[in-house]
């Protein structure tokens, strides 16, 4: 029996010989469900038209999502084809749904009928909603329109396919091994383990870096030199550029194609396509969001640059040069160190990863009154893969599966995904998803200790999870992180909060041989820090803003000339250091063009996210980070009910008032 076809999910049994045969079978099964739909004539209510639509494509959906979440983070030869081999299909059949003449009348019959009048609540939310999704995705277009945007939606499904897989490949194509201890000055003992461990794997001697995060963070961050630093950026900054991965023809037809989908579907542009659907409501007020947050932060921006340079002559002489970009994170570490007497690396020993994970659990059941408890001997796709199940009063509402560790075959950042939405009022019918990361591995017989980033980053992502996880609305596609992608952010950034607070570090932040919490010299010394080049990070995150809203609104090639060039023009208005002509992050930018849609024309949506989570965690501050009402306030407004009311409703049930920035900016330091 295929394993594709046999839920839940037999992830050590699943090869690539399956997934051709399996997602063939499930198509089928998916079309005939649609099409008994498009039949009805009469009869029709709720459970047989929306109702059907909803369970059409369960098994689809789950099997897929499989398939995608194994290329990501276990690829090989065979089972990339086999995902390339089904892809387009699968995007022709999902783009064909909302043209399907005969499922859109069903649908506009029932909306119109005596049943449908009398919809309350998410169910009405969803009747708008789906047939909102069917005009905005080509019900309404004509035959010849109809076809032309079918071809689209296949073509970019292949297109972004490939990018990710250019990115990956030269992603892991580079490395160098160092093979003398001078070429180590700077890195901290962690950096160097790891990369003596990283080389032994490949059997040679001395220490190998990559661009793998943990990799090429640590050496751009603290290595004396100056020449690797350059080199690893170079190539970090030059993926996805050069053949055999090349990706400088995908990015230009990627949004042509963004643009004609848009414009065939009545919009001025992709960016007005996507937002109509967000809080933002269009491409011109994102920009402006963005526009008036750079207001906000250009001139402390300025002086921080300017400050960093003097602080690199103040080292070596009113005749040092211009800081260059593989100088900034070298040089912003030192200062910081020399400002605030801080060393992140010093935090290394209070967040071993297991007991940041413990710690995270317990921070979580304070809040929501939830538990998360291992369950061992589940089958995973690798044997460093861990399953939790997320219970309430004994009621398992969730599981996961946690996959932290970075793997030449797994696609590096972090992210959550979700591999089924369960059924709140069906027994044993859970949510279930996944949280990966790439963190620093365990070396030489310490367990992996993490940076404080790395902490927020799990933070982050396990709000992710919860959002899924803690959802009761009873419809799949208005049900947990199916919602808005400028609200999406919220329950994972509000998370990163409790990464600062000394009464929740307290639950896990313990050295890992003396069990001692972290020193509070030390602890004052990281929130001081916190502060430090805020505004450069808030540019940093303004550019891809901007850039991705220029990208989808402005660029013509016709007009704007080659793509790189355009985008590097973009980002340099951001860069506290003159961009290199090799420069072509664009290329490499998963984020917006990894997937037909993805942040695409969404970016902005981060530093909305921040804004709100800001403002949201701010009524924890007043009334205190562990104050169960408040957590159930948030549980019961946000994490519970996914996109079933205007998020801005949402937010206002929660904190009782629309969104202010001013928390936002005060946690920056950009104000007060």
């Amino acid at each position: 029996m295929n394993p594709l076809l046999q839920p839940p999910i037999p992830f050590a049994s699943i090869r690539a010989e399956h997934v051709v045969p399996a997602i063939d079978v499930l198509l089928a099964e998916a079309q005939r469900r649609i099409d008994a739909i498009a039949a009805l004539r009469r009869g029709l209510r709720y459970e047989n038209t929306l109702g059907a639509l909803e369970e059409s494509t369960d098994a689809l959906d789950l099997a897929m999502s499989v398939v995608r979440h194994l290329e990501a983070v276990t690829t090989t030869p065979e089972l990339r084809a086999a995902h390339n081999a089904v892809d387009p299909k699968v995007s022709e059949f999902y783009s064909r749904i909302p043209l399907n003449a005969g499922l859109y009348k069903a649908i506009l019959a029932f909306s119109k009928s005596a049943a449908a009048r009398k919809l309350k609540g998410v169910r009405k939310r969803h009747l708008d909603k789906t047939l909102d999704f069917f005009r905005r995705h080509g019900a309404e277009l004509d035959a010849e329109g109809k076809a032309r945007l079918a071809q689209i939606d296949v073509e970019l499904a292949h297109l972004t396919t490939k990018f990710s897989e250019n990115v990956l490949d030269a992603t892991a194509a580079y490395e160098e091994v160092f093979t003398s201890e001078t070429q180590l000055a700077g890195l901290p003992p962690s950096a160097v383990a790891m990369a003596r461990a990283s080389a032994q794997s490949k059997g040679v001697e001395g220490w190998r870096f990559t661009l793998q995060a943990p990799s090429y963070l640590a050496l751009l961050t603290y290595s004396d030199d100056a020449a690797a630093r350059e080199r690893f950026y170079r190539a970090y900054q030059a993926r996805g550029a050069k053949e055999p991965y090349n990706n400088r023809e995908l990015v230009p037809r990627i949004l042509e194609l963004r643009r004609e989908k848009a414009r065939l579907l009545g919009f001025a542009d992709f960016a007005d396509f996507t937002t109509v659907e967000r809080m933002a409501k269009s491409g011109e007020r994102a920009y402006e969001f963005l526009q008036n947050l750079d207001a906000r932060s250009r001139g402390r921006y300025e002086e921080e640059s300017r400050e960093l340079l003097a602080f690199r002559r103040s080292l070596e002489g009113a005749d040092a040069p211009e800081l260059q970009p593989w100088d900034v994170g070298y040089y912003s570490e030192k200062e910081r160190k020399a400002k605030y007497d801080f060393d992140e690396e010093e935090l290394r020993p209070y967040f071993p990863l297991e007991q940041v994970v413990a710690g995270m659990f317990e921070t979580v059941s304070r809040l929501y009154g939830v538990t998360v408890v291992e369950v061992p001997g589940m089958p995973a796709w690798h044997p460093d893969v861990k399953y939790y199940e997320i219970r309430d009063d004994g009621t398992t509402l969730g599981g996961f599966y946690s996959d932290w560790y970075p793997r030449e075959t797994k696609r590096g950042g972090a992210w959550m995904d979700a591999f089924l939405t369960g059924e709140p009022a069906v027994p044993n019918r859970h949510h279930i998803g996944v949280i990966c990361g790439n963190l620093t591995p365990p070396v030489d017989a310490k367990p992996a200790l993490l940076t404080h980033r790395d902490v927020e980053t799990i933070f982050h992502e396990f709000g992710h999870l919860l959002h899924h996880c803690l959802s009761k609305v009873p419809v799949r596609s208005l049900s947990g992180t199916s919602v808005a992608w400028d609200w999406v952010e919220l329950p994972s950034q509000i998370m990163e909060n409790w990464c600062w607070e000394r009464v929740s570090l307290d639950l896990f932040a313990r050295h890992y041989e003396t069990g001692a919490t972290i020193p509070e010299d030390l602890f004052q010394k990281m929130v001081r820090a916190r502060k430090y080049r805020a505004a450069n990070g808030q540019m940093r995150q303004l550019s891809f803003g901007f850039l991705d809203l220029k990208l989808h609104r402005e660029y013509d090639p016709a007009v704007h000339g080659d793509v790189v060039e355009y985008s590097r023009g973009i980002i340099q208005q951001f860069s506290p250091a003159p961009l290199p002509a090799g420069h072509a992050m664009i290329l490499a930018f998963t984020h917006l063009f990894g997937s037909p849609v993805g942040y695409g024309a969404g970016y902005y949506s981060y530093k909305w996210a921040e804004l709100l989570d800001a403002d949201a965690f701010s009524l924890f501050r007043q009334k205190g980070v562990f104050d169960r009402e408040t957590g159930k306030r948030f549980r019961e407004c946000v994490l519970e009910r996914g996109d079933s009311e205007d998020p801005q409703t949402l937010f206002r049930d929660f904190r009782g008032r629309d969104p202010e920035l001013t928390p936002l900016l005060e946690r920056q330091g950009l104000i007060g």
